[in-house]
């Protein structure tokens, strides 16, 4: 048995996790899918203050409260940012690291410094999900998927993808593995030997290919349980 914490990405909660999580359950694992402060079943706590250290504590928090120990811990997405933190703070409770689709950004790099754009106000509404104005993130989502998100995808706390992120582990600190989507395999290799933010620091880390969208838990649930397992 493996224990498990996956924590999902900007404006989704723990259900969207679901599917993998069931998966990994009826195989025998210890699955603890995780909420964000201030997003989904957690709306009503976003505010002007909740950021980037909050949602680090919110998974040391799950990791010290029920006791987990030889952890596979996933981001997804921003998810990677709070879990790179976390890691470096409990690195002893942590057996891996996974970023789906993300990965560590170096120190004092944060969220929107790579998505761009500004964000105003408290909060970062979510996307449109459409599928035919962005069919490269979105691939791979049928329509039941495409409406499970625009039905219970909650604006992102905006404090959170403004703050930079500071000392966290990377792929020199705990064994690491990147699964790619969105980037084809080569394109990571030849972007990581290059130095490029999204993964000059997952230069020990392995590699795997997952291609899909930029939201394989939704749309490739098992494929992603699958390698979820492999790793643990």
């Amino acid at each position: 048995m493996t224990t498990y914490v996956l924590v999902p990405g900007m404006w989704i909660g723990a259900w969207a996790w679901r599917d993998v999580t069931a998966t990994l359950r009826a195989r025998g694992h210890d699955v603890y899918p995780l909420t964000l402060t201030g997003v989904a079943d957690r709306a009503h706590l976003l505010g002007p203050d909740t950021d980037l250290d909050l949602h680090t504590e919110d998974v040391v928090r799950l990791i010290e409260a029920e006791d987990l120990r030889d952890v596979v811990l996933a981001g997804h997405s921003y998810g990677g940012m709070p879990v790179s933190a976390a890691a470096l703070r409990v690195r002893d409770r942590i057996r891996h690291v996974v970023y789906v689709d993300s990965g560590p950004l170096p120190e004092g790099t944060s969220q929107l410094d790579i998505s761009g754009g500004e964000v105003q106000g408290d909060a970062v509404p979510p996307r449109d999900w459409d599928a035919g104005a962005d069919p490269v993130l979105l691939a791979g989502l049928g329509e039941t998927a495409l409406d499970r998100l625009r039905r219970l995808s909650t604006p992102h706390p905006a404090a959170s993808v403004r703050q930079p992120v500071g000392a966290h582990a990377t792929s020199k600190d705990l064994p690491t593995t990147l699964i790619a989507c969105t980037f084809p395999l080569e394109q990571v290799r030849e972007m990581r030997a290059a130095g490029h933010p999204f993964f000059a620091e997952l230069t020990e880390a392995e590699v795997i290919g997952l291609p899909t969208g930029h939201w394989p838990m939704l749309s490739e649930p098992e494929a992603l349980a699958g390698h979820l397992e492999q790793i643990g």
